[in-house]
C-alpha cells in the first residue's frame, strides 16, 4: 500500500513493546509496563511503517493485533510504539475529490496538510438524536422511485451480477445526489479489484461528479484487517458531513459480502471457532455495528445503497440473511432485461421497498405502483403462450395487458446523464410525480395508438409528442411480444 497522503506523526506516549510472534497478519506484542486498550493503533517495525490494531489481550503482557498493512520483513524483537489513540482518518471538505486507502490518499495528488481527523470506531447515533419521520429519498430514476423507493437515512441493497449496470447506476446516483439534494457522495470499495477501483475513479471523473465525491478503498490485495475496517472509515467521513457540515450523504458500498469475508478471515486468523457454513461466530454483530451507524438525524441523513453479492444465488446463506435484515429496499438488476436493452435493468417484480405503503408514499403512488406490478406480472405469465402460439391467440383483454406492459417496460427505461457520451441520448432526471403520472396514463391506455418505441428512453411522458419513433433493438410488437 502506498502512503502518499496524510502523514501520521510517530509519537511515544511512554509505552513501547516488542514483537513476540508473527503469524501472517496476526502480531503478538509484549508490553512490559501496561497493555494498550483495545482498538489502539500500534506502529510496528524498525521504521514504524506497519500499522497494527489491538484486538485482544492475553496473559504475560501480550497484546494481540491485526496488521492493516503488509507485514513483509517483520521479525520477533522488532520495536513497537503505542500511539495512545485509535486509527484516525481525515475528515472535512478537504477530502472531497480524493481517493483513500483506508487512511492514506492513493490518488497521486498533493498530501493533505492540516486536515482534521476522527477515530474510525464511533458509536451509532443515539435513538434520541434520530428523526422518526419516514421520508422518501428521491433518486430521479423512475424505475427505483416508483417501484422500490429509497428511505432517507435508510439502507438499500443493489443485487446483481457482473455486467448488468451496477457501476453505471452508482455513478448516476452520485450525479443526482449532487444535483437534487446538494449532498455529498462517499463510495466505499470493500475487496474491490484495483482495476475496478481505477475504472470507477475515471468514470466518476468523466461524469463531472468527482468534486462532490470521496472514494475509500480496501482493495482485494490488502490484508483482511484493512478490508474489514474500510467500511468504518467511510462511515466516519459520512458522519462528519452529516453532523458537522449538516449535509445529506449518499453512501455507496461495494460489496457488503466482501466485508463479511474479511471479518471471516480475521476471525480465522485469531483462531476463533467458526459458526454456520464456516462464517465467524460474530457475523451478525459485525454487520449490525456497520449498518446501525447509517441513520438520519435532525442535521442530515446518511442514505446507503449497498451492492450485495449472494453466494451461489443462495438467499438462505447467513451473510445474505443477516444483510437483508437491515435493508429497507432491495433493487434487483436483471441480466435478461439488460440483454433486451431495457436500462436501467431494474427487475420490477423482484425489487421492493418497505416504504411502498399508502401511509408513506400516499394512496396514488401506492395504487399506480401496484397496478404496474400487476400488469407486468400478467405479461410475464403470458410470455410462454405468446412464444408458442403468437399474440393473435390471446383474448382481447390479454392483448391489452401485453400492450400496456410493453409500453410500461419502455417507459421505465431512462437515459442517464453520466452515459450521454456513450449513448447520444441527453440524460434525464425525472421527478417522482412525473413518473407516477406517466405510468398512470399508460395504464389508462392513453398511448395505445402510439408505437411502443416512442416511449423508449424518455424522461417524462410529455416527451412522447416530440419522439420521432426511434428504432429499438427489441421484439416485433405484433409478432414476437416476448421481447427476445
Amino acid at each position: 500500500m502506498s502512503h502518499t497522503g496524510t502523514q501520521h506523526q510517530r509519537v511515544d506516549p511512554g509505552n513501547s513493546g516488542t514483537v513476540s510472534a508473527v503469524r501472517g497478519s496476526v502480531i503478538d506484542v509484549h508490553f512490559p509496563t501496561r497493555l494498550p486498550p483495545l482498538y489502539t493503533r500500534l506502529e510496528v517495525g524498525q521504521k514504524g511503517d506497519i500499522v497494527v490494531e489491538v484486538v485482544s489481550h492475553h496473559k504475560g503482557g501480550i497484546a494481540r493485533g491485526i496488521a492493516l498493512t503488509p507485514t513483509r520483513g517483520l521479525r520477533r524483537g522488532d520495536p513497537v510504539i503505542d500511539t495512545g489513540d485509535m486509527i484516525r482518518i481525515p475528515v472535512g471538505k478537504q477530502v472531497l475529490g480524493r481517493m483513500f486507502n483506508f487512511e492514506s490518499t492513493i490518488d497521486g495528488k498533493d498530501p493533505l496538510v492540516g486536515v482534521r481527523t476522527r477515530g474510525i470506531h464511533q458509536v451509532s447515533a443515539a435513538i434520541s438524536r434520530r428523526t422518526t419521520v419516514a421520508e422518501i429519498f428521491e433518486t430521479g430514476i423512475k424505475a427505483i422511485d416508483l417501484l422500490s423507493p429509497l428511505e432517507r437515512g435508510g439502507k438499500a441493497g443493489l443485487v446483481g451480477g457482473a455486467g448488468v449496470g451496477k457501476t453505471v447506476l452508482i455513478t448516476e446516483l452520485i450525479n443526482n445526489t449532487v444535483g437534487k439534494h446538494e449532498g455529498v457522495s462517499i463510495f466505499c470499495g470493500i475487496g474491490e479489484r484495483s482495476r475496478e477501483a481505477e475504472e470507477l475513479y475515471r468514470d466518476i471523473q468523466e461524469a463531472g461528479v468527482l468534486d462532490n465525491t470521496v472514494m475509500v478503498f480496501g482493495q482485494m490485495n490488502e490484508p483482511p484487517g484493512a478490508r474489514f475496517l474500510v467500511g468504518h472509515s467511510a462511515l466516519t467521513m459520512a458522519e462528519y458531513f452529516r453532523d458537522e457540515a449538516k449535509q445529506d450523504v449518499l453512501l455507496l458500498i461495494d460489496n457488503v459480502f466482501r466485508f463479511v469475508q474479511a471479518g471471516s478471515e480475521v476471525s480465522g486468523l485469531l483462531g476463533k471457532m467458526p459458526s454456520r457454513v464456516g462464517y465467524q461466530p460474530t457475523l451478525s454483530t459485525e454487520i449490525a455495528e456497520l449498518q446501525e451507524r447509517i441513520s438520519n438525524t435532525a442535521t442530515g441523513a446518511i442514505t446507503s445503497i449497498q451492492a450485495v453479492y449472494v453466494p451461489a444465488d443462495d438467499f438462505t446463506d447467513p451473510s445474505a440473511t443477516h444483510t437483508f435484515a437491515h435493508l429497507s429496499a432491495s433493487i434487483m438488476l436483471s441480466r435478461k432485461r439488460a440483454s433486451e436493452g431495457l436500462y436501467p435493468a431494474v427487475d420490477p417484480l423482484l425489487s421492493g421497498s418497505k416504504m411502498l405503503t399508502p401511509l408513506v408514499v400516499g394512496e396514488r403512488h401506492y395504487r399506480v405502483a401496484q397496478e404496474v406490478r400487476s400488469t407486468l406480472a400478467q405479461y410475464e405469465e403470458l410470455r410462454d403462450i405468446i412464444a408458442m402460439l403468437g399474440l393473435e391467440e390471446l383474448s382481447q383483454e390479454d392483448r391489452q395487458v401485453v400492450n400496456r406492459a410493453r409500453r410500461l417496460e419502455r417507459f421505465l427505461t431512462q437515459p442517464f446523464v453520466t452515459t450521454e457520451q456513450f449513448t447520444g441520448h441527453a440524460g434525464k432526471v425525472v421527478d417522482l410525480a412525473d413518473a407516477i403520472d406517466g405510468c398512470e396514463r399508460i395504464l389508462n391506455d392513453e398511448f395505445s395508438d402510439r408505437p411502443e418505441s416512442d416511449l423508449y428512453m424518455l424522461g417524462s411522458i410529455d416527451e412522447v409528442g416530440s419522439k420521432s419513433g426511434e428504432s429499438v433493438p427489441q421484439g416485433d410488437e405484433t409478432g414476437d411480444a416476448s421481447g427476445n
